[in-house]
């Protein structure tokens, strides 16, 4: 079952948040669940136990976040944001002209953006793909997954500062 990796960018700060996530829900956020668990149990028949599977539910999303941030922080790549050159690349915030709309994003995972209220895409998405290595005055056009063509012009590069 080979998979190819998928190499993340992220801030030192950014890596440090996440893996601090992943040791919480490792140790304390399992044991807590467990409990969770084993009080529902003993209160009687599981078939209709409401909170024994809501319980085992939130366990099966805990433990999907925990083989996320594994696979992520295995396969980052940690340093500083790019110094914006003009070119689109992960890390940096892009100012584009999106089908007439001007819109401000930044191009790289979720997970650099922290509470930050900027819109991210990764450079796999429709628009990361088609962006990637172009410069400011540069136009493209991009399918969105229902096929539709949409016209985007960059406007601004600029580097990432964390907010």
């Amino acid at each position: 079952m080979a998979q190819d990796a998928t190499v993340t960018w992220l801030t030192q700060e950014a890596f440090d948040r996440l893996a601090a996530e992943l040791a919480e829900l490792s140790t304390h956020g399992r044991e807590e669940i467990a409990k969770r668990i084993e009080a529902a149990r003993e209160e009687g028949d599981l078939k209709e136990n409401g909170g024994y599977h809501a319980a085992k539910d939130e366990q099966g999303k805990q433990e999907a976040r925990i083989r996320q941030l594994t696979e992520l922080l295995r396969h980052a790549q940690v340093g500083e944001a790019p110094q914006s050159s003009g070119v689109v690349e992960p890390g940096t915030v892009i100012t584009a002209d999106i089908a007439g709309d001007e819109e401000r994003f930044l191009i790289g995972s979720r997970e650099i953006a922290g509470d930050s209220e900027l819109d991210v895409f990764s450079e796999q998405s429709p628009l990361g793909a088609a962006i990637l290595g172009l410069k400011v005055g540069d136009s493209t056009t991009y399918t969105t997954p229902n096929g539709r063509e949409i016209a985007v012009e960059i406007t601004g590069v600029e580097t990432w500062g964390g907010q």
